[in-house]
């Protein structure tokens, strides 16, 4: 199956920068998939998107969007791509019709086409009743699902979504995942960039991790789907949270012995963490063991590691920031 986006050894230093955006950059994106495509601030997120956009030209490598080069056929890839940014694109005081009408003529439409459109686009991302509604008047959600029906205007083939949700609330959050899920259903694939974990946790297929060395950016550090992610740093996890904090070091001592692993205490949260191989045999011997100790237990599982974990543990950063 021919991947639906490519990039080989992508490289690209801004001018007067002694730094490189991106060193080496590659990817494989197979066609109906969501790639998500994470990193700290710097490591390069945003200059992949710009280039493989047409929007900034690379210094060396070479990319493709459905089979055309990036370099050397911008027109033909930008008529197979959409690009929702940051930040709404829409217009607010036009109602949800006019404003898909008005980019419907500008991507070149008849009049009859773009109304056509724009009704079709409106009941497939659940907008026909606010259809009239001035979009000043929309939720966020609604307002970023008006934005997603624009770029399907000329139905692309790959979308591009860069930080879709940043400042939704978790109702506009889910609206815009339920959309994001219909279009790739549909047969759409989408790149994602994204400063939440979980984000990525729930829409993606497959993850690449970009991270910065020094000066260096733009390096693919990890690749896989999340949960191959997971297990590259340690599989499950035993947290324990206990009642009382005087408890604290005999349930340390508990969970060492158990896990055969120093563990991580948080005295804020009374919280004990600690890697684990046989996750059942772990809670076995934690239910006995604070059983024989008589340490007062607030709550105690087995879990995958988070995302959040995954990419400090890859990247060394705190937190997924908005790439520059």
């Amino acid at each position: 199956m021919t991947p639906a986006v490519t990039a080989e050894a992508i490289r690209k230093r801004y001018p007067g920068s002694g730094a490189l955006a991106l060193d080496g950059f590659d990817l494989s994106v197979p066609p109906g998939t969501v790639h998500g495509l994470l990193g700290p601030n710097g490591a390069g997120k945003t200059t992949a998107i710009r280039i493989l956009t047409t929007l900034l030209r690379a210094d060396s490598g070479r990319a493709t969007i459905a089979g055309f080069d990036v370099g050397t056929q911008a027109a033909h890839v930008r008529r197979q791509i959409g690009l929702v940014g940051q930040y709404a694109a829409v217009d607010e005081i036009l109602d949800g019709r006019r404003n898909l009408v008005m980019f419907g003529r500008l991507f070149h439409l008849s009049p009859a086409g773009a109304r056509s459109r724009a009704d079709e686009l409106l009941e497939r991302f659940g907008l026909t009743g606010a259809a009239g509604r001035s979009v000043g008047r929309y939720s966020g959600g609604m307002r970023r699902r008006l934005d997603l029906a624009v770029s399907m205007i000329l139905a692309p083939a790959v979308l591009f979504l860069d930080e879709p949700t940043t400042g939704l609330d978790p109702r506009g959050r889910a609206e815009v995942w339920d959309a994001v899920r219909a279009l790739v259903a549909g047969g759409t694939t989408v790149l994602l960039t994204t400063q939440y974990l979980d984000e990525a946790d729930q829409l993606a297929d497959r993850i690449s991790v970009l991270a910065h060395m020094g000066e260096v950016g733009g390096r693919v550090i990890a690749e896989g789907t999340p949960d191959e992610l997971r297990s590259r740093v340690g599989g499950d996890r035993i947290d324990l949270v206990v009642h009382h904090p005087a408890d604290l070091p005999a349930a340390a001592g508990l969970v060492r012995r158990v896990t055969g692993s120093e563990p991580e205490v948080d005295a804020a949260t009374r919280r004990v963490a600690a890697p684990v191989g046989d996750r059942m045999a772990a809670l076995a011997a934690m239910v006995h063991g604070l059983r024989e100790e008589g340490i007062d237990a607030e709550d105690l599982t087995v879990r995958r590691p988070t995302l959040d974990e995954v990419f400090l543990q890859l990247t060394g950063a705190p937190t997924v920031e908005v790439a520059a």
